[in-house]
Parts: structure tokens; sequence; C-alpha cells
């Protein structure tokens, strides 16, 4: 019976999953999202948000916790630099999961883990868009229409003139080049 074990081993033993839980919280640390199944990323989600409310805190002591659990100095670097002061002031939550579909090769339900506070196009609600950088005038944007199609109708009858004489030059490059003896018997 395995009443009350709730923690998922994933199919592995304590120091494999010790350091892939490690592993996959420091690159999560250092590019802010990753790409996992769906199982692992529940699992490094209960693995890093302690770590993240014990960053709030920037003492030797929080640092050296968090240090015995993700064993690499850069990733303990940028959480306490970067990543807890943007998350001060969140009590809780750090981490989003996002299903993606299933794997192509073995069909696992695969996600996408991020920090919420580092996806700004997310967390806003809408994407950024171009429509602010462009004038608003309707002189300038009539203006450009007509010298569009005037540009367009001239660029046509161009194009229309240029292919015949590409084709007449090439017929007269033919016969000009040298015939070879190379992949024949001799």
């Amino acid at each position: 019976m395995r009443h009350n074990k709730k923690f998922n081993h994933l199919g592995r033993q304590a120091g494999h999953r010790k350091a892939m839980l490690s592993n996959m919280a420091s690159s999560l640390i250092l590019h802010k999202r990753i790409e996992t199944t769906v199982a692992k990323a529940k699992a490094v989600q209960m693995f890093i948000e302690p770590l993240v409310t014990k960053s709030k805190e920037d003492t030797t002591h929080s640092r050296r916790v968090v240090f015995s659990y993700l064993k690499q100095k850069e990733a303990v670097t940028e959480l306490f630099r970067t990543i807890a002061p943007k998350i001060a002031e969140r009590p809780g939550g750090y981490t989003r999961i996002l299903k993606t579909g299933f794997r192509l090769g073995d069909a696992a339900d695969m996600c996408i883990i991020e920090f919420v506070d580092f996806n700004e196009a997310y967390t806003f609600g809408t994407m950024p868009s171009t429509e602010e950088a462009k004038p608003k005038t309707r002189r300038s944007r009539s203006k450009k229409t007509t010298d569009a199609v005037e540009d367009a109708t001239v660029v046509a009858e161009k194009k229309a003139k240029a292919p015949r004489a590409a084709k007449a030059t090439a017929v007269k490059a033919a016969p000009v080049a040298k015939k070879t003896n190379v992949g024949k018997k001799m």
C-alpha cells in the first residue's frame, strides 16, 4: 500500500531524481522558461517555488540553503539578483505551466514551464502592437497609396520588357560554351 505517498518519483531513484530536478530548476532560473513533460514540470514547480520564496530574503543563510538545492553558483546569483526583486510583492505562484500538446515520438504530454513575471506579452494580456508607431493622419496615408499605385504600374511595365531581353542574351550565350572531355571514356 502507498497511503500518504503523493510524491511523484518520475521512474527514477532518489539521487537521479534530485540531480534532474536541480538541473531543470537551474535551467528554468537561467532561461526563464523551459519545455518539458507535464509530470516533470509539476515536480519542478514543487521543487522551485520554496526556493524562490527563500530568495526573497537575501541573507547568507538563505543563499547557502538555495545553493544546497541548486548546486550552481550562476543560478543562485541569477535567482537572488534578477528574479527575487521582480517577484518580491507576489505571495506565491511564481511559475505557470502551459500545455503545448503531445510529443511526436512517444505521445508524451508536453508543456512549457515559465516564470509568471518574465513573460511581458502574456502578463499584460495583449501582444505589443505596431500601430502605435505609425502616424495616424489621413493625408500622409492617402498620398502614399497613390504613389504606390503609380510605382506599381511603372515597375510592371519594366518587368514585362525585361524577360524578353534576358531570353535573347541567354540564347546568344549558349553556343559560346567550350566542349570538354570530362566524363567521356578514352
